[in-house]
């Protein structure tokens, strides 16, 4: 006859065999679903070909939560995986919400989400996949140009952090233009370039200064509140174009590493810099922007600007970050951080970098090693000038119940589940899931065409790329375009007035202002429009001077 004990016992044995069942029953894919990562670590390919994977938010029980800057095929902006067989792979899915974005977290038995302009939340349900179709809207959020994804934290007493991206690249009088210089003080700090609290818990608040937590923060994407030591974490994508707008100050070489993109923790009322300052960390110090007067050693008015934890090389891209708390990962995993760098454009058509996930040691909040990265071999090709060659791309970042790390891609809608393996892995299962795509072999560009390639690779390529396929959410693509193949007029107006207003293709939106080139001369512009409507795949008639004549006066009349 059993007793209480002999209950609890085979209770526990039950329970402990079901778990470690589970476990052992998570295969990794062949080459891990097409990244690299350290030994004994495996990865499970949850789900693939979802659309653009953003941030992404777990519940308990193991159901994932992707937020898609884009609506999927189905006309939706969030798609939630269910594993019903404990193999690690999604077999349910469904599309949930028509607000695309980025930010996403489970809270208090609601899935939080946003958009551009808002934070939502809906009423989840014990057992049900998808939460309530309704929504409470919690925050609404300033509107406009530049920066607009709008991700946040909460730090479990009640407080909601929002990070409100920059309208500019360094506040800039003259947006995206050569020796500009910045508007002194910056007006737009009052309403963007900070992280804003609100209560996680209030309906319909509305963005002030009142709410306003840290300020001189150009773009924290990657947002999290570190439990350990109860403070706010974030990293910043830095500034762009030092050497292309700043050419007497900055050289290409120095472009390419600087400005950092840094590592920082935050209190109320902190002060990072920007625009004034950026952070060197190859000097490791902070210096002076040249839209203030900096002439990459100054640091005059930076004194106030608090210091980063930690500086990455320039034009990485930090889209998540993520602050280890599981069991499953060996101990120096314990309590550091994770970031995923998204790889950027500003790179003046050379290798681009970024495309991994790191890891920094952490000890009482402050890194305690050397940063190393931990995933790798997203790009899935040895070398890319334009990100949009990436097969894969790691934005966000999300911990499961068991401690695996989760991983998304903005290409494809990849999403990885990473394993530990302390013992034997098992025999990698190949699905054949990961096909690398070669190199694009450059089209060839006809001789009467070259005038303009000129003028292209040195006004246009840094923003556009050199296969026109332009940088994803910021520098819309030129192939395949109807503003850019269709009536002449409204490209040649593009060219001399430069636009400003964010631009849909294709259901994304694109929101890097674009400067006036009408410094361009009037066969210029038709040798670069000539060049943009018949090279990458376009085949649109060419632009004469004369129409860019008649447009022009046109404009000035």
């Amino acid at each position: 006859m059993f007793n209480k004990i002999n209950i609890i016992v085979i209770s526990l044995f039950i329970i402990t065999g079901c778990s470690q069942s589970k476990k052992q029953s998570l295969v990794p894919d062949l080459n891990n679903g097409g990244i690299s990562l350290p030994e004994k670590f495996g990865a499970v390919v949850v789900v693939d070909t979802l659309g653009r994977g953003r941030h992404m938010a777990i519940n308990s029980n193991g159901d994932v939560y992707l937020h898609l800057r884009a609506l999927n095929g189905d006309g939706k902006g969030i798609v939630a995986l269910r594993d019903t067989t404990g193999d690690g792979r999604a077999d349910i899915m469904k599309g949930y919400s028509t607000v695309n974005g980025t930010g996403i977290e489970i809270h208090n038995g609601y899935l939080y989400y946003s958009d551009r302009t808002h934070v939502y939340r809906s009423k989840m349900t014990e057992g049900e996949l998808l939460p309530a179709e309704e929504l409470d809207t919690i925050v609404d959020l300033v509107d406009g140009k530049g920066h607009m994804e709008k991700p946040f934290t909460f730090d479990n007493k009640g407080g909601l952090y929002v990070n409100v991206g920059s309208l500019s690249n360094d506040c800039e009088i003259e947006l995206r233009s050569p020796n500009s210089r910045g508007d002194d003080p910056c007006v737009e700090l009052e309403t963007r370039a900070g992280i804003w609290k609100f209560d996680d818990n209030t309906l319909n608040q509305k963005q002030d200064l009142a709410h306003r937590y840290a300020t001189g923060i150009r773009n924290a994407v990657a947002l999290t509140w570190n439990k350990d030591v109860d403070r706010l974490y974030a990293m910043q994508h830095g500034r762009d174009d030092l050497h292309n707008y700043w050419p007497a100050i900055y050289t290409e070489e120095q472009n390419l590493e600087l400005p950092s993109e840094i590592f920082f923790d935050l209190e109320e009322g902190d002060d990072m810099g920007w625009p004034y300052c950026y952070y060197d960390h190859q000097q490791g110090k902070k210096l002076m922007n040249p839209e203030y007067g900096g002439d990459g050693m100054k640091a005059d008015r930076c004194e106030n600007a608090k210091d980063p934890l930690l500086g990455f090389p320039g034009h990485w891209a930090p889209n998540d970050i993520l602050i280890y708390q599981g069991d499953m990962f060996p101990e120096k995993y314990k309590h550091g951080a994770f970031i995923a760098f998204h790889g950027s454009w500003n790179r003046l058509g050379n290798k681009q970098q970024g495309y991994k996930v790191v890891f920094v040691p952490l000890k009482d909040g402050k890194p305690s090693g050397q940063w190393e990265v931990f995933a790798d071999g997203f790009i899935g090709q040895p070398a890319i000038t334009n990100p949009g060659n990436a097969f894969f791309r790691p934005c966000g970042l999300a911990e499961g119940p068991d401690g695996s790390l989760y991983i998304s891609d903005s290409q494809h809608g990849r999403v990885w589940r990473i394993i530990y393996y302390p013992d034997e892995m098992p025999v990698p299962i190949d699905k054949s899931l990961y096909q690398p795509i070669a190199l694009e072999n450059p089209e060839p560009v006809p001789g009467e065409l070259m005038a303009g390639k000129r003028v292209y690779d040195k006004f246009c390529v840094q923003c556009h790329m050199n296969n026109g396929k332009g940088a994803p959410g910021m520098n819309p693509p030129l192939a395949g375009v109807n503003i850019v193949t269709g009536d002449k007029e409204p490209v040649i107006k593009i060219i001399l007035n430069g636009l400003s207003e964010p631009m849909v293709i294709n259901g994304e939106t694109f929101n890097n202002a674009m400067p006036s080139h009408a410094f361009l001369s009037d066969q210029q512009i038709a040798e670069v429009l000539s060049y943009i409507r018949g090279t990458f795949g376009n085949r649109a008639e060419a632009v004469t001077p004369d129409e860019v004549a008649a447009v022009r006066k046109a404009n000035v009349n």
